[in-house]
């Protein structure tokens, strides 16, 4: 059994005896394909004669998919009910798990990940930085800093005469957010979150509300892109998606609440953006977050029923006029445990219309163009990356399977094989 490499990759590998489902979209085909450091070498319908290999793995009967995409991620959350708590822990202790996380999340098979907002300046850059220098185990990360708020909005734990950290930092005005924008990047970010909207769980700042103002997004937005990042947006309102895609945000999280009117927009932008719902949080909220003391009833009279509602409605729009949706969930609650993340992938076909096939190319070919790794990862074309998952049955033709452990049988990120539970010939 290979495991995570203490130094350098493989030289080559052949997985042989399975079926490849690329990422196109195509149907699956049997073939064998080659590894040489980390990229894909060849894809052969057949093993020609004298093929010389350093390993050689048998995955007959499983299927050959790209790694999959987590598009709204959060590593660092700490699967607590109250996000003041994940505050309260030092920043020693929060990377430790937040390493542990990213394990879990490479070995469930997700090769990359869309950070949708640390919960600390740095623990995303410094997990991101560890990874890439092959001293840890983990996805690609693409970093964020926290989620950038105003006073009361989502994330803004503060009481008077309390102050409590969350997952956010507090900023107000225009010239806060220029501040804040350039302190997070001077530290490596990747990608400026932003909380437009307000939220259901929020006193005062609800989710049809529009809480951050024009001047403030345009800064972010203007700022981050002068330095070649990128800025994700938490917009449920109508209002706040129009005013994200009117600066010129990046990537749109949840959207539920998009009117007629910002439907069109999102499509007129459908080649500059990406959008994500967030389904698994919504169904998990309602249906399995009781343990925690959120019953349905509870769930339901917070608005979460409609938001339900409205996703399937919006996104079921959004995959009828073409426009890039991202898999992720917003995974890191107690409800919605990390490792869990494939469960959206079989969300798409339950409620928004996709297909096994159609879910399947969302979570790899178009999560890898989140990435901007469009052309480079998220399918199995010769020289492309070596982000693989092998997967037991045709998961192209019922996603469900990837949500077993056990069906995840081998993940290699980058020519590295970091899980395997199938033997190897060498």
């Amino acid at each position: 059994m290979f495991s995570w490499p203490s130094g350098g990759a493989i030289e080559t590998v052949l997985l042989h005896g399975g079926a490849v489902w690329d990422g196109s979209g195509k149907p699956a085909f049997p073939a064998a394909v080659l590894i040489a450091g980390n990229r894909i070498s060849e894809i052969w319908p057949q093993i020609p004669p004298g093929v010389q290999t350093a390993a050689r793995i048998d995955v007959s009967g499983h299927t050959i998919i790209p790694g999959l995409v987590d598009g709204h991620a959060h590593l660092p959350f700490l699967h607590k009910a109250d996000i003041a708590d994940t505050g309260d822990v030092p920043p020693e202790e929060h990377t430790l798990r937040t390493i542990h996380h990213a394990k879990v999340v490479l070995e469930a098979g997700f090769t990359s990940c869309v950070s949708g907002g640390s919960a600390k300046p740095r623990i995303d850059v410094v997990v991101r930085n560890e990874i890439n220098a092959g001293r840890i185990p983990g996805p690609r990360l693409l970093a964020a800093g926290p989620e950038l708020t105003n006073t009361g909005n989502l994330g803004d734990e503060r009481r008077m005469h309390i102050h409590r950290e969350s997952i956010a930092m507090i900023v107000d005005g225009a010239d806060e957010m220029l501040r804040t924008c350039r302190t997070l990047i001077r530290e490596g970010v990747d990608t400026i979150k932003l909380n437009i909207s307000g939220n259901q769980t929020t006193p005062n700042s609800g989710s049809h509300q529009n809480i951050m103002n024009d001047a403030e997004v345009a800064t972010a937005v203007r700022t981050a892109h002068a330095h070649g990042k990128r800025v994700a947006a938490h917009v449920r309102a109508a209002a706040s998606i129009k005013l994200a895609l009117r600066n010129k945000v990046d990537i749109l999280y949840h959207c539920e609440y998009a009117d007629e009117e910002s439907l069109d927009l999102l499509e007129a932008a459908r080649d500059r953006i990406f959008v994500a719902p967030a389904v698994g949080l919504l169904h998990n909220l309602l249906y399995e977050a009781q343990p925690w003391g959120i019953t349905y009833e509870k769930a339901r009279a917070a608005g979460v029923l409609d938001q339900f509602e409205c996703a399937q409605r919006v996104f079921t729009e959004l995959r009828k006029r073409r426009i890039r949706v991202l898999v992720g969930g917003d995974y890191g609650f107690p409800w919605t445990p990390h490792g869990t993340n494939a469960r959206d992938i079989g969300h798409f076909v339950r409620w928004f219309g996709y297909s096994d096939s159609e879910a399947l190319v969302a979570a790899t070919k178009v999560g890898d163009a989140a990435m901007l790794l469009e052309g480079k990862a998220g399918e199995i074309n010769k020289g492309f990356l070596a982000d693989l998952v092998v997967v037991a049955g045709e998961p192209h033709n019922d996603v469900q399977l990837l949500q077993a452990p056990g069906n995840i049988k081998l993940v290699m990120k980058d020519g590295h094989i970091y899980k395997n539970l199938i033997n190897a010939t060498h």
